[in-house]
């Protein structure tokens, strides 16, 4: 096997011309000194990268998409820093990026058989595609095709803005080109004779299981198919047939969920619990409260969702207090200290003020075993559903439909209690239900897709609440159904975050420019995909 070097100009040329804004502290280093560097590290800092970032969690999930979706409430006013968030997204994306466009180079200058560095091209464009589709999800419009190749060329080094559009038809046929190029053998072998390169410990996503990979790729096509329906129906119809007809791979099994886990990876999560403990403000609202309870009994009597249990927990006096998504003038806010790892040792305290349910502390104070998550089997269930429900692309068909809402609620429920019980440090998780009880739960009044007269808006409430850790998702389907999510009251205007402020001071020109197309750079710009 022959062994790929890259030698990396440290930071001028990685990361001041990958990304338009981020580098500048790093000016001080000798740009002239570079350092070797194996292909394996650097592919797996992409995977280190698809990490939620400390910023990004703090001012654009907790402060601002959780009260957007509803999932949860803001029980008082918070620091509302969004630029923050939104330039440690944006930094993650275009650093990576550049490190993506460089491998691919030297994949390029690769000397032997091309065959041979397929399953690894696949790998990185399956990765590139998500972090680019969650990006441009949230910005619209965005720098992509000349972006993070100012190694290789000064006249990038501030790209230009592309369409969403252009972006998302790239990417789906990145990830199609992807699905037909793996080889899932093993050990594989070129035509030519060639061993395929193999990363080895470096692949930590999906530890070199081929199979995997090929199953994330065609979930993504099919998630990012549903999403642009609207707009281009055609193109989107099309992938979904093709996958759908062809039955092509997909996650549909607990066991296969795409997540980013700590302890497998070897980092410890310490971001998600700073997020909390740094305003202290995020509690469970009368919103989701809805979905979990059939009545407003303290004691929890009411709770038929085991779900509840693992999102959520009782205030300070051991009370199920939701605060209200609608709160008036005379809502007192909610203090306490329900997310300090003083609890590791007095965990009944959360604080005299703590009058609302908050998250449970141990879903936010886990760094070990509790993940963060890609993409799930419930959720590729609930896709098939809204799909056959709609005729997408193929055929409507009810039964099917029913049947894919009822496994997706399935393996959302099961999946959820595994993380509670999974962890080392959960003293007071619940024992995981049945395969039999979890029918059972799955078969009441308010979760039966059989007794249900509206079943799409069921399957967009379960996804809504299985997506309870992914408030981006939430909001990506928010815009995309035009609010047919549960909501108390009219869900707030937002659709989309301004471009970061570190992208306006050093993109000024490609940034005017873009914004002259789009009208305005605000929250009230529709991006594409939106009816």
């Amino acid at each position: 096997m022959r062994k790929l070097k890259i030698y990396i100009v440290l930071v001028l040329a990685t990361t001041l011309y990958a990304s338009c804004d981020k580098g500048f502290e790093e000016l001080n280093k000798n740009p002239f000194q570079s350092t070797e560097t194996d292909i394996g590290p650097l592919f797996n800092t992409c995977v280190n990268s698809l990490r939620m970032g400390w910023s990004e969690q703090l001012y654009l999930y907790n402060e601002t998409l959780y009260e957007i979706t509803q999932q949860a409430a803001l029980s008082a006013n918070t620091f509302q820093n969004v630029s923050i968030g939104s330039e440690d997204i944006w930094n993650n994306y275009y650093i990576t990026l550049a490190h993506i466009r460089e491998l691919e180079s030297r994949f390029d200058a690769w000397e032997g058989d091309q065959e041979a560095l397929n399953n690894a091209r696949a790998m990185l464009k399956i990765m590139l595609a998500y972090k680019t589709f969650k990006l441009t999800d949230l910005f619209g419009d965005m720098p992509f095709f000349e972006a993070g190749r100012g190694f290789e060329d000064l006249n990038y080094a501030r790209p230009k803005f592309d369409s969403q559009e252009d972006i998302y038809v790239f990417m789906l046929e990145e990830l199609k080109w992807s699905v037909e190029n793996i080889n899932t053998t093993p050990n594989p072998v070129t035509g030519s004779g060639e061993n395929y390169y193999d990363l080895g410990n470096f692949e930590t996503l999906f530890n070199g299981d081929m199979a995997l990979w090929v199953k994330f790729a065609n979930s993504l096509r099919l998630r990012h198919a549903v999403r642009m329906y609207e707009k281009a129906p055609q193109i989107a119809g099309s992938i979904i047939a093709e996958i759908l007809e062809n039955d092509l791979p997909l996650i549909k099994d607990f066991e296969d969920n795409a997540l980013m886990m700590p302890r497998q990876q070897q980092w410890l999560n310490l971001s998600v619990g700073w997020s909390f403990r740094e305003h202290k403000k995020l509690r469970m609202g009368s919103n989701i409260w809805d979905q979990f309870s059939e009545n407003d009994n303290l004691d929890g009597s009411g709770i038929f969702d085991p779900r509840c249990f693992v999102f959520f927990e009782t205030n300070n006096a051991n009370e199920w207090a939701p605060f209200p998504q609608i709160p008036d003038e005379d809502t007192p806010q909610s203090g306490g200290i329900p997310y300090q790892y003083h609890r590791d040792d007095n965990y009944p305290i959360k604080g005299q003020d703590n009058i609302y349910s908050p998250f449970n502390y141990y879903l936010i104070r886990d760094e070990q075993d509790v993940p963060e998550i890609l993409i799930t089997a419930a959720e590729v269930h609930y896709l098939l559903a809204e799909i056959y429900i709609r005729g997408m692309g193929v055929p409507a068909d009810e039964s099917t439909a029913d049947g894919e809402y009822t496994l997706g609620l399935a393996e959302s429920i099961a999946f959820w209690q595994q993380v509670a019980h999974g962890s080392e440090i959960w003293t007071n998780a619940q024992t995981p239900l049945s395969s039999g009880e979890i029918f059972a739960v799955t078969n009441h009044p308010k979760l039966s897709i059989f007794e249900s007269t509206d079943k799409l808006n069921l399957v967009y409430a379960q996804r809504w609440v299985d997506a309870f850790r992914q408030p981006w998702e939430a909001y990506a389907l928010i815009r995309r159904t035009g609010g047919q999510t549960p909501h108390e009251g009219t869900i707030k205007t937002h659709y989309r975050f301004a471009y970061p402020p570190g992208e306006v001071e050093n993109n000024p020109d490609n940034w005017a420019d873009q914004v002259a197309r789009m009208g305005e750079d605000s929250h009230l710009t529709k991006i594409w995909w939106m009816p």
